[in-house]
């Protein structure tokens, strides 16, 4: 509809709520710079795909158009209505036209031309780490993981080619920066080169570099540094003899601690520390004497049953008493409320009846897996189902289907006779 030569506002404002298909409906160019300044709420078209979208105090352009690459709808913000005119928003709006009918979508163009500009201005390596620390944390199960990452980064890479554009990082930036502590802090170096490497693949696939990772260790690396396998002494939990395990238990059981509690629990489950510091009333089924633990706690990252024995059983029973739904529910609450043990607590319980610090409550574990080989107590894959041992062989892994746990009830039942002697 046309009036004296121009065209109707009320025919303009029809376009406000048709939605995304009003840029194969309406030709472009149909608002003037009147109806922009008079819009103050809402959507309106201009046609071609072009709209106005006013809210509270912002005014956008925005582009709406139906993707040529995967057939959806998507919307494509052209910038503030505050500093482009409506001639800079619709020459905006026709580029993005001719791209759709190159069969090109628009949005994903423009992150192309966004990473090869940022790969042009040279971002650092520093600052893709904090991007990538910051994007890969909440997936991460260790809390301080992210301090440890940033922490092993800003002492020994950061101050070598930290500030040094990703893309022209090499072999000898990652060189200069693993040899001052290869010999000497091995287990660290190692660490930290599979944190760069995972870094300088991240900014690749970001598009912020090209070519082959220089921190990679198999075929490159690996040829100048000598294997960390040569240079560490594989350092084992101290632990109990199975021979000395007795006393210490008895120790244990002598003291009215929760911390000695917990260390017996760990010791009769054969559980990590942690498994045990933050069980929860709701894993323990009392009358089918099974401690469910699920996947997001234990390592392996799969629920994980465990068959109580009578002892076990005696020490839930022993700290019922202090059971409080509103603290979190744990089975071995701390001394703040709704926080459970720390491992130091455990740690020092366990000194403290072995007479000796020459000891890890983790080394529990090693007693109790010394003792089913030398005693012939149970098979190897039996042994290593009640230690939650993850399977390597991923052919193995994928047909086990049984978690052995009626084999493993009278393991338990006879590890916890050996702990009482």
């Amino acid at each position: 509809m046309v009036v004296s030569g121009r065209t109707s506002k009320a025919h303009v404002l029809r376009g406000v709520t048709r939605g995304v298909n009003t840029m194969s409906r309406l030709p472009p160019n149909r608002l003037t710079a009147l109806h922009i300044s008079r819009h103050k709420s809402g959507s309106i078209c201009d046609g071609g795909g072009l709209w106005l979208v006013v809210s509270g105090g912002s005014r956008l352009w925005e582009m709406r158009f139906k993707s040529p690459v995967t057939g959806k709808r998507r919307q494509m913000s052209l910038g503030s209505a505050f500093d482009l005119s409506l001639s800079d928003a619709r020459a905006r709006a026709s580029d993005c036209r001719r791209m759709i009918e190159s069969g090109l979508d628009p949005i994903v163009e423009r992150e192309k031309e966004r990473a090869e500009r940022k790969l042009e201005t040279g971002i650092t390596f520093a600052e893709v780490a904090v991007r990538y620390i910051q994007e890969q944390a909440p997936g991460w199960k260790d809390k301080k993981a992210t301090a440890t990452w940033t922490g092993s980064l800003s002492q020994h890479v950061f101050p070598v080619f930290g500030k040094k554009a990703v893309r022209n990082i090499d072999t000898q930036d990652v060189l200069a920066a693993l040899r001052p502590i290869w010999t000497e802090k091995t287990e660290t170096a190692g660490r930290l080169r599979g944190r760069v490497e995972r870094i300088l693949d991240y900014a690749r696939a970001q598009g912020w570099r090209e070519g082959e990772n220089p921190a990679r260790w198999r075929g490159h690396l690996s040829a100048t540094l000598p294997p960390p396998s040569k240079l560490m002494k594989v350092q084992h939990h101290k632990a109990v003899r199975w021979k000395d395990i007795a006393p210490v238990i008895a120790a244990l059981r002598a003291s009215e601690g929760t911390a000695a509690k917990a260390v017996r629990f760990c010791c009769l489950t054969a559980a990590r520390s942690g498994e045990v510091r933050n069980a929860a009333w709701s894993e323990i089924d009392m009358a089918a004497q099974i401690w469910t633990i699920p996947d997001h706690k234990m390592k392996a990252g799969r629920e994980h049953r465990v068959p109580l024995s009578s002892n076990a059983i005696a020490i839930l029973q022993e700290m019922q008493p202090l059971r409080d739904l509103s603290a979190g529910d744990l089975v071995f609450p701390g001394h703040k409320r709704g926080k459970p043990l720390s491992d130091v607590a455990l740690s020092k319980a366990l000194h403290l009846a072995a007479k000796t610090k020459d000891v890890t409550v983790h080394g529990l574990r090693s007693t109790f897996r010394d003792w089913t080989s030398d005693t012939n107590a149970c098979s190897r894959e039996v042994a290593e189902m009640a230690l939650a041992h993850a399977i390597e062989n991923k052919v193995e892994a994928a047909y086990r289907r049984s978690d052995l746990l009626d084999q493993r009830r009278p393991l338990m039942e006879a590890w916890a006779a050996q702990c009482r002697g």
